[in-house]
């Protein structure tokens, strides 16, 4: 059975933007999985910790045969297949992987929570998530849309195709 996800990804260590190519890339080949659409790269400020570089963060839109969790397993395995550590929370990253949506699914289990909890409170997941589904709806939160009116205040520069 085929699943409609949507998967944020975030860098801001060594060549952000082919790091997030590259995951966009590696996704694709993930077993049971095809990326459907990519947004475009968008720089963002960091969030939390702020001594750090500016992050390139995008989305995309995946259909797969993974089950939430394994999906989730297999994102972090390719975090660390690209160098990520995690020696503090909101320290700088090679590559961040996040299942934002999956299907309709509201679940909080094993250390996935879906929708992601934080998702609707970030420009820089709601902007290119709209990018490529302007009517999305976030289960338990209403519409996409709507929820990027209340984060106008955070700053993203949308980056050349091919940047």
């Amino acid at each position: 059975m085929k699943h409609c996800a949507f998967i944020g990804l975030g860098s801001n260590l060594a060549n952000p933007s082919g790091q997030v190519l590259q995951a966009m890339r590696s996704i694709d080949r993930l077993p049971g999985t095809c990326v459907l659409a990519c947004s475009s790269l968008y720089r963002s400020a960091p969030v939390g910790y702020l001594e750090q570089p500016d992050f390139i963060n995008a989305v995309v839109r995946i259909e797969t045969s993974l089950a939430p969790l394994a999906l989730l397993q297999a994102l972090l395995a390719l975090e660390q297949e690209n160098g990520r550590t995690r020696e503090f929370q909101n320290a700088p990253r090679t590559l961040d992987l996040d299942v934002l949506l999956y299907d309709n699914v509201q679940q909080q289990q094993h250390g996935l929570t879906l929708p992601h909890p934080q998702m609707h409170k970030r420009a820089f997941v709601l902007l290119p998530l709209l990018e490529i589904a302007p009517d999305c709806v976030i289960p338990g939160i209403g519409g996409a849309a709507r929820a990027m009116q209340e984060c106008t205040e955070q700053q993203l520069e949308k980056l050349p195709h091919g940047a």
